[in-house]
Protein backbone atom coordinates (compact mmCIF):
# COMPACT_ATOMS: atom_id res chain seq x y z
CA UNK A 1 0.00 0.00 0.00
CA UNK A 2 2.65 2.16 0.83
CA UNK A 3 4.87 1.73 -2.56
CA UNK A 4 1.38 2.37 -4.55
CA UNK A 5 0.31 5.40 -2.45
CA UNK A 6 3.71 7.18 -3.63
CA UNK A 7 3.91 6.09 -7.07
CA UNK A 8 1.85 5.91 -10.52
CA UNK A 9 2.39 3.36 -13.17
CA UNK A 10 5.93 3.61 -14.84
CA UNK A 11 7.65 4.93 -11.86
CA UNK A 12 9.89 3.20 -10.29
CA UNK A 13 11.47 2.39 -6.60
CA UNK A 14 14.84 1.88 -5.09
CA UNK A 15 15.37 -0.87 -2.35
CA UNK A 16 17.62 -3.16 -1.10
CA UNK A 17 18.38 -6.71 -3.36
CA UNK A 18 17.38 -8.45 -0.13
CA UNK A 19 14.45 -5.94 0.83
CA UNK A 20 11.02 -7.20 2.11
CA UNK A 21 9.21 -4.60 -0.49
CA UNK A 22 11.56 -6.60 -3.47
CA UNK A 23 11.77 -9.80 -2.90
CA UNK A 24 9.58 -11.07 -0.68
CA UNK A 25 5.79 -9.58 -1.57
CA UNK A 26 5.35 -11.53 -4.93
CA UNK A 27 6.43 -8.39 -7.03
CA UNK A 28 2.82 -6.73 -6.16
CA UNK A 29 4.16 -3.33 -6.76
CA UNK A 30 5.22 -4.71 -10.11
CA UNK A 31 2.03 -6.80 -10.61
CA UNK A 32 -0.58 -4.66 -9.17
CA UNK A 33 0.75 -1.01 -9.23
CA UNK A 34 3.22 -1.08 -13.01
CA UNK A 35 5.93 0.16 -10.69
CA UNK A 36 9.49 -0.85 -11.72
CA UNK A 37 11.63 -1.68 -8.65
CA UNK A 38 15.36 -0.96 -8.95
CA UNK A 39 17.69 -3.14 -6.55
CA UNK A 40 20.65 -2.09 -5.12
CA UNK A 41 22.71 -4.61 -2.93
CA UNK A 42 23.19 -4.17 1.03
CA UNK A 43 25.70 -2.41 1.95
CA UNK A 44 27.54 -4.86 5.26
CA UNK A 45 26.45 -2.45 8.13
CA UNK A 46 22.62 -3.05 6.20
CA UNK A 47 23.14 0.57 4.64
CA UNK A 48 22.59 1.42 1.08
CA UNK A 49 25.30 3.26 -0.60
CA UNK A 50 23.94 6.95 -1.54
CA UNK A 51 26.55 6.28 -4.39
CA UNK A 52 25.41 3.66 -5.84
CA UNK A 53 21.65 4.66 -5.63
CA UNK A 54 22.88 7.68 -7.38
CA UNK A 55 23.76 5.84 -10.65
CA UNK A 56 20.50 4.29 -11.02
CA UNK A 57 18.38 7.46 -10.44
CA UNK A 58 16.64 7.57 -13.92
CA UNK A 59 17.57 10.82 -16.01
CA UNK A 60 13.91 13.26 -16.81
CA UNK A 61 13.32 11.29 -20.01
CA UNK A 62 10.88 9.60 -21.83
CA UNK A 63 12.88 6.45 -22.53
CA UNK A 64 13.02 5.51 -18.22
CA UNK A 65 10.85 5.17 -15.77
CA UNK A 66 10.18 8.18 -13.87
CA UNK A 67 12.71 7.53 -10.15
CA UNK A 68 9.95 8.36 -7.55
CA UNK A 69 10.93 6.22 -4.53
CA UNK A 70 13.78 5.38 -1.60
CA UNK A 71 12.69 2.38 0.17
CA UNK A 72 15.06 1.47 3.26
CA UNK A 73 14.28 -1.23 5.91
CA UNK A 74 15.67 -0.91 9.58
CA UNK A 75 16.28 -3.15 11.14
CA UNK A 76 17.36 -5.13 8.05
CA UNK A 77 18.19 -9.02 9.10
CA UNK A 78 18.53 -8.26 12.76
CA UNK A 79 20.97 -5.40 11.84
CA UNK A 80 19.85 -1.50 12.50
CA UNK A 81 20.36 1.61 10.17
CA UNK A 82 23.41 3.80 11.79
CA UNK A 83 21.64 6.54 13.48
CA UNK A 84 22.42 9.16 11.51
CA UNK A 85 21.93 7.74 8.34
CA UNK A 86 18.31 8.31 8.91
CA UNK A 87 19.48 12.18 8.07
CA UNK A 88 22.10 11.66 5.39
CA UNK A 89 19.03 9.62 3.30
CA UNK A 90 16.67 12.69 4.35
CA UNK A 91 19.05 14.84 2.91
CA UNK A 92 19.57 12.54 -0.14
CA UNK A 93 16.45 12.30 -0.40
CA UNK A 94 15.23 15.92 -0.77
CA UNK A 95 18.57 16.72 -3.21
CA UNK A 96 16.91 14.12 -5.71
CA UNK A 97 13.38 14.87 -5.41
CA UNK A 98 12.33 11.27 -4.20
CA UNK A 99 9.71 10.26 -1.13
CA UNK A 100 11.23 8.18 1.25
CA UNK A 101 9.48 5.20 3.14
CA UNK A 102 10.91 2.82 5.73
CA UNK A 103 9.47 -0.64 6.04
CA UNK A 104 9.65 -0.35 9.77
CA UNK A 105 8.75 -3.86 10.54
CA UNK A 106 10.87 -3.93 13.30
CA UNK A 107 11.75 -0.51 13.93
CA UNK A 108 11.01 -0.79 17.52
CA UNK A 109 14.94 -3.04 17.86
CA UNK A 110 16.17 -0.61 16.42
CA UNK A 111 14.92 2.22 19.22
CA UNK A 112 15.45 -0.22 22.41
CA UNK A 113 19.17 -1.19 20.66
CA UNK A 114 19.87 2.71 20.36
CA UNK A 115 18.18 4.19 22.98
CA UNK A 116 15.85 6.49 21.10
CA UNK A 117 12.73 7.42 20.37
CA UNK A 118 10.38 6.06 17.70
CA UNK A 119 9.92 9.66 16.44
CA UNK A 120 14.06 10.45 16.49
CA UNK A 121 14.05 8.10 13.53
CA UNK A 122 10.93 8.26 11.80
CA UNK A 123 10.61 12.14 11.56
CA UNK A 124 13.02 11.82 8.48
CA UNK A 125 10.25 9.73 6.86
CA UNK A 126 7.73 10.43 4.19
CA UNK A 127 5.58 6.90 5.72
CA UNK A 128 7.08 4.34 7.78
CA UNK A 129 5.15 0.84 7.98
CA UNK A 130 5.35 -0.60 11.75
CA UNK A 131 4.62 -4.19 12.38
CA UNK A 132 2.93 -4.97 15.91
CA UNK A 133 3.31 -8.45 16.08
CA UNK A 134 7.24 -8.69 15.24
CA UNK A 135 9.02 -9.48 19.02
CA UNK A 136 5.76 -7.09 20.91
CA UNK A 137 3.67 -9.61 21.03
CA UNK A 138 0.26 -8.79 19.35
CA UNK A 139 -1.45 -11.61 17.52
CA UNK A 140 -1.49 -10.05 13.97
CA UNK A 141 -1.17 -6.14 12.86
CA UNK A 142 1.00 -3.74 11.35
CA UNK A 143 0.51 0.13 10.66
CA UNK A 144 1.35 2.22 8.09
CA UNK A 145 2.02 5.98 8.89
CA UNK A 146 2.52 9.15 7.18
CA UNK A 147 0.59 12.29 5.82
CA UNK A 148 -3.03 13.20 5.51
CA UNK A 149 -3.10 12.83 1.96
CA UNK A 150 -0.97 9.85 1.77
CA UNK A 151 -3.08 7.90 3.96
CA UNK A 152 -6.37 8.83 2.40
CA UNK A 153 -4.87 7.38 -0.90
CA UNK A 154 -3.37 4.24 0.80
CA UNK A 155 -7.10 3.91 2.67
CA UNK A 156 -8.36 3.51 -1.05
CA UNK A 157 -5.69 1.17 -1.75
CA UNK A 158 -6.46 -1.31 0.87
CA UNK A 159 -10.09 -1.32 -0.30
CA UNK A 160 -9.14 -1.75 -3.89
CA UNK A 161 -6.65 -4.94 -2.18
CA UNK A 162 -9.56 -6.10 0.01
CA UNK A 163 -8.04 -5.31 3.06
CA UNK A 164 -10.81 -3.54 4.54
CA UNK A 165 -12.41 -5.54 7.82
CA UNK A 166 -15.65 -4.66 9.77
CA UNK A 167 -14.51 -6.15 13.14
CA UNK A 168 -10.63 -4.54 13.93
CA UNK A 169 -11.14 -3.41 17.23
CA UNK A 170 -10.08 -6.30 18.87
CA UNK A 171 -7.20 -6.45 16.97
CA UNK A 172 -6.30 -2.89 16.96
CA UNK A 173 -6.99 -3.32 21.14
CA UNK A 174 -3.71 -6.08 21.05
CA UNK A 175 -1.88 -4.31 18.88
CA UNK A 176 -2.39 -1.35 21.72
CA UNK A 177 -1.58 -3.23 24.16
CA UNK A 178 1.71 -4.05 22.55
CA UNK A 179 2.82 -0.63 22.51
CA UNK A 180 2.07 -0.09 25.98
CA UNK A 181 3.62 -2.83 27.60
CA UNK A 182 6.31 -4.31 25.24
CA UNK A 183 8.74 -2.28 24.12
CA UNK A 184 10.78 -2.08 26.63
CA UNK A 185 10.91 -5.61 27.05
CA UNK A 186 12.56 -5.86 23.41
CA UNK A 187 15.62 -5.49 25.78
CA UNK A 188 15.13 -9.48 27.09
CA UNK A 189 15.09 -10.76 23.51
CA UNK A 190 18.09 -9.06 22.12
CA UNK A 191 19.69 -10.61 25.71
CA UNK A 192 18.78 -13.67 24.37
CA UNK A 193 19.86 -13.70 21.17
CA UNK A 194 23.27 -13.06 22.51
CA UNK A 195 23.24 -16.02 24.79
CA UNK A 196 21.76 -18.06 21.88
CA UNK A 197 24.95 -17.04 19.62
CA UNK A 198 27.37 -17.61 22.53
CA UNK A 199 26.36 -20.56 23.05
CA UNK A 200 26.30 -22.02 19.71
CA UNK A 201 29.24 -20.19 18.38
CA UNK A 202 31.20 -22.63 20.34
CA UNK A 203 29.64 -26.11 19.42
CA UNK A 204 31.38 -28.33 16.67
CA UNK A 205 30.43 -27.56 13.35
CA UNK A 206 28.22 -24.53 13.95
CA UNK A 207 29.40 -20.93 12.11
CA UNK A 208 27.76 -18.15 14.08
CA UNK A 209 29.22 -14.62 13.83
CA UNK A 210 28.56 -12.82 17.04
CA UNK A 211 29.61 -9.53 15.73
CA UNK A 212 26.79 -9.79 13.57
CA UNK A 213 23.89 -10.22 16.34
CA UNK A 214 22.85 -6.35 17.22
CA UNK A 215 19.05 -7.32 18.13
CA UNK A 216 17.09 -10.60 18.38
CA UNK A 217 17.96 -12.01 14.68
CA UNK A 218 20.74 -14.93 14.99
CA UNK A 219 22.01 -16.55 12.11
CA UNK A 220 24.10 -20.17 11.94
CA UNK A 221 25.53 -22.64 9.21
CA UNK A 222 26.29 -26.08 9.69
CA UNK A 223 29.42 -27.90 7.61
CA UNK A 224 26.95 -29.47 5.68
CA UNK A 225 23.60 -29.48 4.36
CA UNK A 226 23.29 -33.08 5.47
CA UNK A 227 24.37 -31.61 9.09
CA UNK A 228 21.44 -29.05 9.36
CA UNK A 229 19.20 -31.79 8.39
CA UNK A 230 20.28 -34.13 10.57
CA UNK A 231 20.20 -31.25 13.62
CA UNK A 232 16.32 -30.12 12.78
CA UNK A 233 15.36 -34.00 12.55
CA UNK A 234 16.79 -34.39 15.95
CA UNK A 235 15.48 -31.27 17.51
CA UNK A 236 12.24 -32.04 16.43
CA UNK A 237 11.58 -34.99 18.35
CA UNK A 238 12.52 -32.73 21.55
CA UNK A 239 9.69 -29.97 20.72
CA UNK A 240 11.95 -27.68 19.18
CA UNK A 241 11.40 -26.88 15.28
CA UNK A 242 13.71 -25.29 13.30
CA UNK A 243 13.22 -23.43 9.37
CA UNK A 244 16.01 -23.34 6.86
CA UNK A 245 18.50 -24.95 5.12
CA UNK A 246 21.98 -25.19 5.55
CA UNK A 247 22.13 -21.17 6.72
CA UNK A 248 19.21 -20.78 9.76
CA UNK A 249 18.05 -17.81 10.80
CA UNK A 250 16.58 -18.14 14.73
CA UNK A 251 14.58 -15.08 16.05
CA UNK A 252 13.85 -14.81 19.86
CA UNK A 253 10.65 -13.29 20.90
CA UNK A 254 8.26 -12.79 23.45
CA UNK A 255 7.15 -16.60 23.27
CA UNK A 256 10.89 -17.53 23.77
CA UNK A 257 11.99 -17.90 27.30
CA UNK A 258 15.35 -18.02 28.84
CA UNK A 259 14.66 -21.49 29.94
CA UNK A 260 14.22 -22.34 26.02
CA UNK A 261 17.19 -20.84 24.99
CA UNK A 262 19.13 -23.00 27.59
CA UNK A 263 17.08 -26.05 26.40
CA UNK A 264 17.80 -25.63 22.80
CA UNK A 265 21.57 -24.73 23.67
CA UNK A 266 21.73 -28.25 25.34
CA UNK A 267 20.05 -30.67 22.79
CA UNK A 268 22.28 -28.79 19.99
CA UNK A 269 25.42 -29.83 22.12
CA UNK A 270 24.33 -33.31 22.63
CA UNK A 271 23.70 -33.95 18.69
CA UNK A 272 26.63 -32.28 17.88
CA UNK A 273 29.04 -33.94 20.01
CA UNK A 274 27.66 -37.27 18.83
Amino acid sequence: MALLSHCQRGDEYIAGQEAHTYKYEAGGAAVLGSIQPQPIEFEKNATLDFRKIETKIKPDDFHFARTRLLCLENTHGGKVLPFSYHQEARTFADKHNLALHLDGARVFHAVVKQGVTLADITRHYDSVSICLSKGLGAPVGSVLCGSKVLIDDARRWRKILGGGMRQAGVLAAAGLYALDNNIERLQDDHHHARILAEGLSGLPGITCDTNEVQTNIVYISTQTPEMADGLRAYLKTQGIMIGGGQRMRLVTHIDISLNAIEKTLGHCANYLSQ
